[in-house]
């Protein structure tokens, strides 16, 4: 519950409505108790000939009545305490002093009862009973027409409550998914990958919701059905305290009950959830890859794997709902039960004109029906609140499961840290270095093993080599997308990972082989790259990277939205879109992935043309496995095996490394084939 704690001191930004919402339910509480309290002078009005004025004196004259008889046994007490004290010194007197200290206390205790119920009719009769009709069907009414404004009343104050609580409820989960996303934002690329993103939108979504439903519950339930509860409790208490007590002694057992069905349920919520999860992940890979999916007529294969995710999850849930189905009837059977012990001791007590059972004081004087039912009245209105808190508990438990799964990833602490206060990394204008920089994602598998070089500032890099060689992976430790297991990354002489990490990243603009464009317009798409930038600046990127005339010609030119991945546009469209938006940022060092591999002759055309104006008096990397493209480039750097294996010109690779010559061979192949 630790996790789920977290989420309450959140929601403290509320604390007023959550207080005003206690309060609401503290009243309702109140109204509650008194409508069943309403079941006493009801009963007395219908099963007596007299009006609630009269039943009101014969109760002050029987209690005065008693009083005087107490009074009297007092005094008749004190004169023996007397005689006791003049008899001589022995176990005799003793004996007698013992007699008569335990009759005073006996007394004593009696008269007091007697002039506390003696105060208590006095106030019912001025506060109260005066002010009704003597008439008993009119006093009836009155009392049945109050139950009524009671309960409108009641219901208001619930309605109060329950509102305050949807607007806590909501607004905190909209600070935990903003924390979330705020967190989750600012991790490593690592970390953000080892779960998924159907894993991480299945916990934006799905778990959030589940804490939120926990702390309605905890809110809303857990705050007001216990204050029923306590009201009916103490009107019981009031009316007999001996018997209330009885029913009492089975919470422990059904506290038991709920905290047992509690562990079970979180358990099975927390792989409820995972299944959520797997779920998640099977829809984005699917619907992602549809092509391939309908392309190699794998839909049934599709459908048996949704089958079987599904199925698990219906399992799962059906283990979580018979948890909780079968929490709550064991609890309302026992506290039944306990109603029926309460009822069956008081009755015996009514019967038989009793006091005691099993030796046991229950009542200073015989137990009249009218508050036997009137008792009972309050602990079946004590028993309902019970019963609905019985999958209280178990619920929570699901909220607490969530929460867990939330605050594990959004803990997870950043290997590549901003560093806010780190060197801020001026304009790049001298040279990058790798210096002997070794990179791993795990311990088993190198994946670069002593990368040197250094790049002068405008310089155009090419790097090639086999898939699998390393070449992305280089050139996602310059924007620290990853920091070096070993070895260091310089900008100017300036150890990146010892700079501030936003001015470095304000340095470089990225376009990938697969050009991610957001589910906007053309015109906030490029506007991306530069948020400030105006309506001209955007134009003029997007006629730097050849865009503009295909962007104009669409029916709402630069507001035309691209759709899901930019499904709207072909892939030359695409990437061109991609590259006016690193155009605008005007990055001093450019990184280009990959950037015509997926494109039609067109466009690889346009874009390298795009590529040569705008590579100028930058520092450029680019990664390619079209070697026509490395015209652009300067120098050449060949991976092989995750190593640097040679550095040079197009002209002095050719005539040196044997792994570029393969390379060249291999493409001019694979040209003349196509």
């Amino acid at each position: 519950m630790r996790n789920f704690i977290r989420v309450l001191r959140l929601s403290m930004a509320y604390k007023g409505r959550i207080l005003i919402s206690f309060v609401c339910a503290l009243i309702a509480a109140l109204l509650w108790g008194t409508n069943f309290s309403a079941v006493y002078p009801v009963l007395e009005l219908l099963g007596k000939e007299q009006n609630l004025q009269q039943w009101i004196d014969i109760k002050q004259e029987r209690v005065e009545l008693e009083i005087q008889i107490r009074e009297k046994e007092l005094e008749a007490i004190k004169k023996r305490q007397a005689e006791v004290e003049m008899m001589p010194a022995g176990p005799e007197r003793d004996r007698a002093e013992l007699d008569v200290t335990d009759s005073f206390k006996h007394v004593v205790g009696k008269l007091a009862s007697a002039r506390d119920r003696l105060w208590r009719y006095q106030q019912l009769k001025h506060y109260v009973i005066r002010h009704l009709p003597e008439g008993r069907f009119n006093t009836l009414a009155l009392i049945l027409g109050g139950i009524v404004l009671a309960v409108f009343i009641k219901g208001i104050f619930e309605f109060i409550q329950e509102y305050l609580v949807g607007i806590v409820t909501t607004r905190t989960a909209f600070d935990l998914r903003n924390q979330f996303f705020r967190q989750t934002i600012h991790q490593d690329l690592r970390q953000i990958n080892e779960g998924g993103s159907a894993e991480l939108m299945s916990r934006f979504t799905n778990d959030v919701e589940v804490i939120a439903n926990g702390m309605k519950i905890l809110y809303g339930r857990v705050v007001g059905e216990p204050l029923r509860a306590l009201v009916c409790v103490a009107i019981a208490f009031w009316i007999n305290w001996q018997l209330t007590l009885t029913f009492i002694l089975v919470v422990p057992l059904a506290l038991g009950v709920m905290t047992t069905a509690s562990k079970k349920m979180k358990k099975a919520s927390r792989r409820l959830l995972d299944r959520m999860g797997s779920i998640y992940k099977l829809l984005q890979e699917t619907f992602r890859g549809v092509r391939v999916v309908k392309g190699f007529t794998m839909e049934s294969y599709e459908r048996r794997r949704f089958h079987e995710t599904t199925k698990d999850y219906m399992k799962r849930s059906q283990r979580v709902i018979f948890i909780d189905a079968v929490t709550s009837p064991i609890v309302e059977t026992i506290g039944v039960a306990a109603v029926m012990l309460a009822l069956l001791a008081g009755a015996y007590l009514v019967l038989s004109g009793e006091k005691r059972i099993f030796g046991t004081n229950f009542t200073s004087q015989p137990l009249e029906l009218g508050n036997l039912l009137w008792l009972y009245a309050q602990l079946i209105g004590m028993a309902d609140p019970v019963r609905k808190l019985s999958s209280v508990y178990t619920k929570l438990q699901s909220a607490a499961a969530a929460a867990d799964r939330c605050f594990t990833m959004m803990d997870r602490v950043p290997q590549v840290t901003q560093n806010p206060d780190g060197v801020v990394l001026p304009r790049h204008s001298k040279s990058i270095q790798f210096q002997n920089v070794c990179f791993s994602y795990t311990p088993e598998k190198q994946v670069l093993t002593n990368i040197c070089f250094t790049v002068t500032a405008g310089e155009t890099i090419g790097i090639v080599g086999a898939n699998g060689s390393g070449k992305s992976t280089l050139l996602n430790l310059l924007p620290r997308f990853y920091d070096p297991d070993h070895g260091s990354i310089f900008i100017d002489g300036i150890n990146i990972r010892e700079a501030n990490l936003r001015s470095v990243r304000k340095q470089l603009g990225i376009v990938t082989q697969e050009p991610i464009l957001f589910d906007d317009t053309i015109y906030n798409n490029i506007l991306y790259g530069r948020r400030n930038a105006t309506l001209a600046e955007v134009e003029e990127a997007a006629k730097k990277a050849f865009a503009h005339d295909f962007i104009i010609k669409l029916p709402k030119g630069y507001q035309t939205p691209v759709g899901e991945l930019g499904s709207s546009l072909s892939g030359g469209e695409r990437q061109r879109v991609a590259l006016a938006r690193a155009i605008l940022r005007d990055p001093r060092i450019l990184i280009l992935d990959e950037f015509s591999s997926a494109i039609d002759p067109a466009s690889d055309a346009l874009i390298h043309q795009a590529l040569r104006e705008f590579k100028k008096d930058r520092t450029t990397f680019f990664i390619t496995h079209k070697m026509h493209t490395l015209d652009l480039a300067d120098r050449i750097i060949v991976l092989d095996q995750h190593q640097l294996v040679a550095i040079g010109t197009y002209k002095e690779l050719l005539e040196s490394c044997e792994i570029f010559r393969d390379l060249i061979n291999v493409q001019s192949q694979l040209r003349l084939a196509s």
